[in-house]
């Protein structure tokens, strides 16, 4: 019994034909477009900030990106309601609920970064010259390097 893989086919195909991956892009282009439409209806400046997570029996969940943007969202709730009960896709929409989710921030790159003034730099040089323990001396030392190394 050998293993013969089955043939590649192009994405494009897969996400039209097969049933998890239509279902799955089917949601995705439904929660793009409602978030269209709330994004017609928010301020400029709070479109980056709020974003449709779910949209299920009488209520739409929305992600804030912070407490500041979800109270000023909070205070224009009823406005923002009835703005979205308009439109055909949210007929029968009842309820808004904020949540508040930071954005994933990127790790940085590994290493640690030193920002050391070269006026810092002198003053850990002239208390490592004041140092008699050989060990606290050139820890200093290579302390006070790194702003060398910049400059």
């Amino acid at each position: 019994m050998a293993f013969r893989p089955l043939t590649a086919r192009a994405p494009a195909v897969l996400l039209r034909e097969a049933r998890p991956l239509k279902a799955i892009l089917g949601h995705a282009q439904r929660l793009a477009h409602l978030q269209r439409l709330l994004d017609s209806q928010l301020q400029p400046a709070a479109r980056e900030h709020c974003h449709v997570a779910k949209w299920r029996e009488g209520e739409l969940s929305l992600v804030v990106t912070d407490g500041h943007w979800a109270t000023r969202l909070r205070y224009q709730q009823k406005r923002l309601l009835r703005q979205l009960q308009m439109f055909d896709e949210f007929t029968g929409l009842t309820r808004i609920k904020f949540s508040v989710r930071p954005p994933v921030i990127q790790p940085r790159a590994a290493g640690h970064t030193m920002d050391l003034s070269t006026d810092a730099a002198a003053t850990i040089q002239s208390t490592a010259d004041g140092i008699s323990d050989p060990s606290l001396r050139a820890a200093l030392e290579r302390l006070a390097a790194h702003a060398k190394a910049k400059s």
